[in-house]
């Protein structure tokens, strides 16, 4: 089952805003969104953003974020892969712009729900 939606004790956003593991996913989400503009490299360095510092989020809402970012990162980079090899035979085509508009889904999922508070 599900875990519940994990809204966090504190409702004051400004201080909520100052927990640096929620402030690295928002780098990490940036990173991600400027992948699309500069080849990927910032991408590859926003999981090892998330890789480096999983230790000091575990057991808080903002793990879930992480792990969602790790995920897009590896699956994107999988299909990616794969559109690429197959561009000559036109399916890849499709399959690149199918998993850049799941990739842009999930970024922007990711950040509004992190914005409030909310696990994804």
């Amino acid at each position: 089952m599900p875990d519940p939606e994990y809204i966090p004790a504190n409702d004051d956003p400004v201080q909520r805003r100052s927990d640096s593991g929620r402030n690295l996913a928002v780098a990490v989400y940036i990173l991600q969104a400027l992948s699309f503009f500069l080849g990927g490299i910032t991408g590859l360095v926003g999981v090892i953003i998330n890789y480096v510092k999983l230790d000091d989020v575990r057991n808080t809402w903002i793990e879930r974020h992480f792990r969602w970012q790790i995920r897009t990162f590896w699956i994107g980079l999988l299909w990616t892969v794969i559109g690429i090899v197959t561009t000559p035979l036109i399916i890849g085509w499709l399959i690149l712009l199918g998993i850049s508009i799941w990739i842009i889904y999930r970024i922007v999922k990711g950040a509004l729900a992190l914005n409030e508070g909310k696990v994804v």
